[in-house]
């Protein structure tokens, strides 16, 4: 009852919404600005860039209803800071001075392309039957101006020189038609070319540009001139006859945690590299972990880039506060003194961190963390970090388990080296210091509860990751070893119910067979239930060693023993591995960007040559095992593609497809679960609950569907709707299959371009709130295409409320 009037409610809401009439506060000389339309001679101009220069914009329209406008309607205070005001949007009415001054924009927006005479007229195009109207500008721009001759005036010989050198990727050239976006980046191009060259105190305001149009020759009078000078420097706002000169650095200090006002004769000091370090007392790093990251060094030609990538490796340290570098003149001498001042972080430093989480498996949880972290642990800038975690969360449908609430406590100890780190061996060279080479070293383990067979896992990583630039980063494992111990695993049938069902139901043949009979529970022989742990297991042993192997039966209750032996073994896994991340992200809210994630692991082979040289133990099926556990092998790899298009105000097209294969050999015919794919869930396909999805065309065969080769495809439009409240549409569209891997079920297995028709795809809407530093995501999806139906009713079958799909998540699926 409660949810029929809930859903009544907010019908009964969007229709008093939609319902609202804009326009009925309107005198009859207001006009509410429906559309803007910008036309260029005869086309139609679309790009938002071009839209923004206009000061009126109109009022946002969802599904063809001023959503906003239609709420701050609701107000009984127009005007007033209310919240239904707040969330909302005021009518955009058309003003006159405000069209005057969008035209002056476009003009001036035109000009700075190189159409000085450029001309722009606004028209008013009224509804016929309604108070709304277009307002519509016209632009003839005219004859575009054109670079005739460069001139240039450079006062410091040493600056002009450096300008001749490269001087044919200049920006401004005879025959360009202007720009001003030219005439920034050419300004641009000239200081960076002089603070990386030696001029370390180059302004920017140095470089002048004067522009003259041909007036004398007739129909060249779109001609421009332009004079390129350089200007001496600048000292208290007056130019000085001193002109620029390109400057060595003569020496490079640094000071290591000094108190205020501390006199350098009152400071110890050493020599390391060509540095020379001072400290008070006792110096606590290492020379060479303090000198490593400085890419100014002493003799050469002074270069901005070294400054700041200095800068840059000094920061990623974390063990130094804001990093001070002063570059200044040698008193009495032409070159450079380059002074770095590092003041150390605290030592010690502890934190607690208390978060709300969401899994496909959880539907919320609380998680608790406290860390404990020591700088400089050995003097070379290292950083060991000593962290606990602890969480409980109210299990979801996916968890599968008969209890409400899991939980799950952990330790983790890690150690940061801010450089490339093996035992007995220099990796120095190996990469560019330019790319902030570390090495991580980890080791951890976890206790799980009510999740699947409860288990605990132990964790060891070493490996090292490297960035590049700021858009190009690597991580390699050398050594990623996993053993996961399941504790429980007599719980099998328990947790694993529809596993139990399949089995009880092939049993029901068998209840009053002598052979059998005593594996059923005896007070409800009648329905035939197989006692669980010891009853299922005995029917399997003795049906599997009695019965006709080439029966149906028998094959399928030979792949739930198959599959109950894969789920409740320990796993030890052993893998390196290496990942490759691009993207284009200048900031992180850049709306329009893409990035493109690389990744092979490679599990096994270091166990499986130790298997070779020394003695190890089989099990019946020949399979090698380390400590009595059998360890996997397999080839994995993944590639993952996301792009999101800005494609108006707030509102962007987001694109994700994801492939992975992950291949058994050598010791191994399966993937272990926890390396394998599984698909549906919150971000994924958002038609289906998490597992619940494939493989293939078969239909929520098993309580957790996983396979090892997944397609995945994601496609969502996002738009505001009221304040912090999102909007989004989505399409999601995928599978997993088997794969190499020793299934031949053609429901399960990928076959070809034939399995393509085996996608699922869902369709649905989303509704987001905003909280700043993270999002929380309600979607609803809709099963378009279900591959697990005859081919005749694939399509939009399950098309409605009662077989969709709710989902929660935080922050944005991708």
């Amino acid at each position: 009852m409660y949810v029929f009037i809930t859903k009544v409610s907010f019908i009964l809401l969007v229709c008093t919404i939609y319902s609202c009439n804009p326009l009925k506060n309107l005198s009859k000389d207001q006009w509410l600005l429906r559309k803007n339309e910008i036309i260029e001679g005869t086309e139609k101009r679309t790009e938002e860039a071009l839209y923004n220069l206009l000061i009126q914009q109109p009022n946002t329209y969802i599904f063809g209803s001023p959503l906003k406008l239609n709420v701050s309607n609701l107000s009984k205070k127009p005007g007033r800071d209310t919240w239904l005001n707040r969330i909302g949007e005021q009518a955009v009415l058309i003003d006159q001075k405000s069209t005057n001054r969008s035209i002056e924009r476009l003009q001036a927006y035109y000009k700075s392309l190189g159409y000085f005479n450029a001309s722009v007229n606004a028209i008013q195009q009224n509804h016929p039957r309604k108070q709304k109207a277009t307002v519509r500008y016209t632009i003839d721009k005219g004859r575009a101006f054109v670079i005739d001759s460069v001139k240039t005036i450079f006062y410091s010989k040493d600056l002009d020189s450096l300008y001749k050198s490269i001087k044919g990727r200049s920006f401004i050239k005879k025959g360009k038609i202007f720009s001003y976006e030219d005439f920034k980046a050419e300004r641009d191009r000239i200081s960076n070319l002089a603070k990386d060259h030696g001029i370390y105190n180059f302004q920017e305001s140095a470089v002048s540009f004067s522009i003259s149009r041909d007036t004398i020759q007739k129909n060249k009078d779109s001609l421009l001139f332009v004079l390129l000078s350089v200007r001496n420097p600048k000292e208290n706002n007056e130019t000085v006859s001193k002109p620029y000169r390109i400057k060595k650095i003569k020496r490079v200090n640094l000071y290591t945690d000094i108190p205020y006002n501390t006199p350098k004769t009152a400071l110890d000091s050493i020599k390391h590299n060509g540095f020379t370090i001072f400290y008070k007392d006792k110096l606590r790093y290492k020379p060479k972990a303090i000198t490593d990251p400085v890419y100014l060094l002493e003799g050469d030609i002074y270069a901005e880039y070294n400054r700041q990538l200095t800068f840059r490796k000094m920061s990623s340290l974390n063990t130094f506060k804001y990093p001070n570098i002063s570059i200044a003149e040698i008193e009495g001498a032409p070159n450079l003194l380059a002074e770095i001042y590092l003041n150390s972080k605290d030592t010690y430093a502890a934190q607690v961190n208390l978060d709300v989480t969401h899994s496909n498996i959880q539907r919320l949880g609380l998680a608790f963390s406290s860390s404990l972290m020591a700088r400089n642990i050995f003097g070379g800038a290292e950083i060991l970090s000593l962290s606990g975690r602890g969480s409980v969360g109210i299990l979801g449908d996916a968890a599968l388990s008969s209890e409400k609430y899991l939980s799950e406590v952990g330790v983790d100890v890690n150690l940061n080296i801010p450089n490339l780190w093996f035992p007995f061996i220099s990796l120095k060279g190996l990469l560019s210091k330019n790319s902030l080479p570390q090495t991580k070293i980890s080791l951890g383990t976890s206790f799980q509860k009510n999740i699947g067979l409860d288990k605990q896992t132990l964790n060891i990583t070493y490996g090292f990751n490297w960035s590049p630039s700021d858009f190009l980063k690597f991580n390699a494992s050398l050594l990623e070893v996993q053993y996961v111990q399941n504790l429980n695993p007599e719980r099998f049938f328990s947790v694993y119910g529809t596993t139990y069902n399949r089995l009880n139901t092939l049993a029901q043949d068998y209840t009053q067979d002598p052979i059998f009979e005593a594996f059923f529970d005896p007070i409800t022989t009648v329905i035939g239930e197989l006692t669980i742990p010891q009853g299922a297991a005995n029917f399997i042993e003795t049906f599997l060693t009695t019965q006709d192997n080439n029966s149906e039966q028998y094959k399928e209750i030979q792949r739930i023993e198959e599959r109950k032996n894969r789920l409740i073994e320990n796993n030890l896994i052993s893998s390196s591995q290496l990942t490759l991340i691009k993207n284009n992200k200048k900031e992180i809210t850049d709306p329009d960007f893409y990035q493109f994630r690389a990744k092979i692991e490679s599990a096994g082979n270091l166990l499986s040559l130790l298997s070779n040289i020394m003695p190890v133990e089989e099990n019946e099926s020949r399979t090698k095992l380390i400590a009595g556990v059998p360890y996997a092998q397999y080839i994995k790899t993944e590639l993952d593609f996301i792009k999101h298009w800005r494609v108006g105000r707030d509102k962007v097209l987001a694109f994700r497809s994801f492939g992975g294969i992950a291949i058994p050999y050598g010791n191994a015919s399966t993937i272990p679960f926890a390396r394998s794919y599984f698909a549906g869930g919150s971000n994924d396909n958002r038609a289906w609950n998490a597992y619940a999805l494939g493989p293939g065309s078969t239909n929520n065969l098993n309580d957790f569907n996983e396979a090892n080769f997944k397609l995945a495809f994601n496609l969502e439009y996002r738009f505001p709707l009221l304040g912090a409240i999102k909007g989004a549409l989505f399409t999601d569209a995928g599978n997993i299959w088997n794969a190499l891997d020793g299934v031949n079920d053609p429901e399960r297995s990928f076959q070809g371009v034939s399995s393509l028709q085996q996608i699922a795809i869902g369709n649905g809407f989303g509704i987001r709130y905003d909280f700043t530093y993270f999002v929380f995501r309600l979607d609803v999806g809709f099963k378009t295409y279900n591959p697990s139906l005859e081919n005749s009713k694939r399509w939009f079958r399950d098309y409605n409320f009662a077989n969709s799909v709710i989902n929660i998540g935080i922050n944005y699926p991708f």
